[in-house]
């Protein structure tokens, strides 16, 4: 949802957007001067995004001090900062954005995608993430059980069942089949 009407207590720029503390209970990101809400994670996709991190922990990438954030701020340009449901960071990475005043931009981004969101800004932001050089997107799609791997905007991957959903080539051996991450029984 875009907030179009920016009233008194609304940011009107960047720089108030990032001191904003909405009390609405609602998570934002900013887009050009647009102010875009959330909605509340549901549990499915709460079963999905704990899945992800424990298969992340597995990884040669997290002995290495790589991190895999929750809806972590990101930087995609001077107009635009998104909140993808988790990004992934080499350990590297985290390093020099201590030291350096540039903006880190993980290689491989998860957005789960609910029923409620628009097919266009899904899309927009697919763009976007590419443009900023995101190297894997996944889109994931939980009430029809199926994973987007994209690599690039015109390189897609659709995994349902059996099917490998893989984060390489910036995650090697970050790989799961879709049967697996939507399964709710325990391992």
């Amino acid at each position: 949802m875009i907030l179009r009407s920016l009233s008194s207590v609304l940011p009107r720029t960047f720089e108030e957007f990032t001191q904003w503390e909405p009390v609405d209970g609602f998570k934002y990101e900013w887009n050009d001067g647009k102010i875009i809400r959330f909605e509340k994670m549901k549990k499915k996709h709460l079963f999905i995004i704990r899945r992800l991190q424990q298969l992340f922990f597995k990884t040669s990438s997290f002995s290495e001090g790589g991190a895999f954030i929750m809806e972590q701020d990101v930087m995609l340009s001077g107009i635009q900062m998104r909140r993808p449901d988790l990004a992934y960071f080499s350990g590297p990475q985290i390093d020099e954005s201590v030291v350096s005043e540039k903006e880190p931009i993980p290689e491989f981004l998860i957005e789960v995608i609910s029923h409620n969101d628009d097919a266009e800004k899904v899309e927009e932001k697919l763009a976007e993430y590419f443009q900023a050089d995101v190297k894997v997107v996944w889109h994931i799609y939980p009430e029809n059980e199926v994973v987007y791997v994209y690599t690039s905007r015109k390189n897609v991957k659709i995994c349902t069942e059996e099917d490998i959903c893989s984060a390489s080539p910036v995650l090697a051996d970050f790989e799961i089949s879709a049967r697996e991450l939507f399964s709710t029984s325990l391992h």
